[in-house]
Formats: C-alpha cells, structure tokens, sequence
C-alpha cells in the first residue's frame, strides 16, 4: 500500500496521452489542444475606434474647435479617406481610423451640422482608439498544447484565425458494475434483498465532466468466468475500463481477477487513504483500468481523486491541474484523523467549510450536499473553526 502522493506520481509518471486529431472549432471546447497556437494576423488589423464619435488628429482637438466632416467610417466598411489638418471622419465602433488621424471623440461630446463637427465639452483623457497589434501579433503564441479549451479560450482560438483545432483524441471509458445485489435504478424497491445501482451514473457524469465519452456501462454478477468476458468487451470498446465494487479481500471479490486473463499488470493495488484505500490502476490488453470501491461515497471520492487525473493525462494535461488544492477556513471543528490520510467530505459556506456530518463511506445523500474535500494528513490532530485547511472542489 503506498501513500496517496506516490500514487499520483506513478500515474502522471506513466499515462501518455492519446494520440491527436483536428475537429472543428464549432466541436473543440472541453478539449485539450495538441499543439501550441500562434496567431495568422495581428489584432486588431489597423487602429480601430473603440467608441462611436469623431475621429481626428489630436492635434486639432479643442474645446470649441469646429471641424470639416469628410466621411464615414464603419466596421467592416471602406478605408475612409485620409485627413488633413482641420479635418475629421464621422466613425463608429470597430471601425477603421483613417489616416491621420489618432483620436476619437466621444459624440455625446460633440455637436454636428451641415457637414461640420463642433467640440462641445471636455473630452479628456482617453483616446478611444485601439492600436493595431495591441491585443495580439500575427506570430505570437497564444495557448500552449496542454490548454484546456473552456469558452476563453475559444475566442482566442477563433481570434487567431483559427477554424479548427489539433486536440487529443476524447477519452472513451467502459463502466462496469459488480455485485449480485445491484439492480437497474427503478426495480430495487420490488426486491428487499437488491439495492439500485448509483456508482456507475455518478462516475460516468464525473468522467465527462473531465472531457471523457462513455462507450459503454456494464453490470456484472459475482461470476468469474462472467465478469472475465465482461472485461474483454470493455477493453475492447474503451481506452479506460472502470470497475466499481470486488476491490476487497473476500471470496466473491473479483474485480483484479476479471482481468488476469487480459493480462493485468497493476501500476499500485492499493492507498492508504480515507475513504477508498482498495482503490487501484492497472493496464490490460494495452488499455488503462481503474479499480474504485463499491461503496458511494469511497468510489465519488477515489473518482475524483484517480480518474480525474488520469483522463487529464490522456488529454496531454498535467494531472496536477485538476488537483486544484486550496486554503480555505473552517466554519466548524474537524476531528482528528487515523492512520490514513483522510478526504473530509465538506460543504461550502460563507465563513468556510463545514464537514457533512455523515462521513461514512456507503453514504449517498451526502454526496449532494458536499462541494469539497478537505486533505488531511494521517495521524493529524482535531481542528478549531477558523483554522486553514487544504480543499479541493469535488465537482468542477
């Protein structure tokens, strides 16, 4: 059994990413980029006014100055004509500034007739003018491979003159759930000896969360022979099978030996943590395999904590991005851990977190109240409301 840092070193250690492939921008947010992104053009392309006015040289700005209005400039339109000395161009936003000219003046600062332009009121201090290349130069990187295209960044991407984007290949993940006493949600109340499968659904909402596509979720009885060729499909179809519940010691625990026969070479069986030390990672038939816990609480918990990490690696992500540890206080005392390291499951509140009151691993209503995991080391004293703790959001 090792601790939970070494754990993740071996996996960020280990996982390399899928390999790359070029999907529309329209299909790239969620995605990580392969490659880095360097802009096709400057931006803006020549100076533009960043406000709907007058657009003159600051040489004939004055309060009461009067001048001559000699076009028209609008976004996306002609070039206007270049100006001389007494001379301006009527200009709205995003448009183009005529040559010549270095300033815009607001209209609510300024009153026209008859082809003429009159300054009316202060105008100061701004100049209303976007110079070209001031957001970006043709050439300039941009996003670096490894980013995360979230909304931001798809702007940029578009910005760039970019319709399309290198990304890795979206994770494909296989579920499958063990036990003899799940049954399908909705049938459980007919049989008092069965209880409805959740694990799968809440693991499978958290993978794609972190950019994966589910190709398939399975259930299994505790059948080895079963549970076998239920594994061989997985691996077939996925380039990560998770299977949730068999992860113990006892006679019907079968989620290592299902994949023996595919050849099951485990990067670490186990971690000292609290919840989910049975979780483990493996490789078979050239495929990742995620062992978590059967209980709710313990497999949400190592999801977060293992799967999130390993479907960031896939994506060419660091792991550690999605490890995103904060200081926060606590809003109520925290008692003191074991001899495990311990993920405090905690909700959010104005004054700091507040650790559920039901910390077992098997709970499931508390999963939809707790936002955090609280870190903390094995053997770690109790803690006072007010005093800082390690968190991590559990959902993004």
């Amino acid at each position: 059994m090792i601790t939970f840092d070494a754990a993740q070193a071996l996996l960020a250690g280990a996982v390399q990413p899928l390999p790359a492939e070029n999907v529309p921008l329209i299909e790239a947010d969620g995605r990580v980029l392969a490659e880095p992104v360097r802009a096709a053009l400057d931006a803006p392309r020549r100076a533009v006014s960043a406000m709907d006015g007058y657009a003159l040289r600051d040489a004939d700005a004055a309060i009461g100055a009067t001048l001559r209005v000699i076009g028209e400039s609008f976004a996306g339109g002609a070039l206007p004509p270049p100006l001389g000395a007494g001379e301006c161009v009527r200009i709205f936003t995003g448009a183009a500034l005529p040559d010549g000219a270095d300033r815009v003046i607001m209209q609510e600062n300024c009153t026209a007739d008859a082809g003429a332009m009159t300054i009316a009121r202060e105008y100061g201090p701004g100049w209303h003018v976007r110079a070209a290349g001031s957001d970006f130069r043709a050439g300039d990187l941009l996003l670096p491979a490894g980013r995360l295209l979230d909304p931001g960044a798809i702007v940029t991407l578009a910005g760039a003159d970019r319709d399309s984007a290198l990304v890795h290949a979206a994770p494909r993940v296989a579920l499958i759930a063990t036990g003899d006493e799940l049954t399908q949600p909705g049938t459980a109340r007919d049989n008092p000896l069965t209880i409805p499968e959740s694990v799968s659904f809440g693991v499978a909402a958290l993978a794609r969360q972190h950019g994966a596509r589910i190709a398939a979720r399975l259930r299994g009885t505790d059948d080895l022979a079963a549970l076998t060729a239920l594994a061989g499909q997985a691996l077939e179809q996925a380039d990560v099978v998770i299977v949730t519940g068999g992860a113990s010691v006892g006679e019907r625990d079968f989620a290592k030996p299902m994949f023996a026969a595919h050849g099951l070479e485990l990067l670490f069986p186990k971690v000292a943590i609290k919840p989910g030390k049975p979780v483990w990672l493996g490789r078979a038939s050239g495929r990742w395999v995620l062992g978590l816990p059967g209980n709710p609480t313990s497999a949400m918990v190592t999801a977060r904590l293992f799967l999130a990490p390993l479907l960031a690696a896939l994506q060419g992500r660091d792991p550690a991005a999605v490890l995103d540890w904060q200081d926060h206080p606590l809003s109520a005392p925290l008692p003191a851990t074991g001899d495990r390291e311990t993920f405090w499951r905690a909700r959010g509140l104005a004054d700091g977190l507040e650790p559920v009151r039901n910390q077992d691993s098997g709970a499931q209503a508390t999963l939809a109240a707790a936002q955090w995991l609280i870190r903390r080391a094995a053997d770690s004293p109790a803690l006072d409301a007010g005093q800082p703790v390690s968190a991590l959001r559990i959902w993004p």
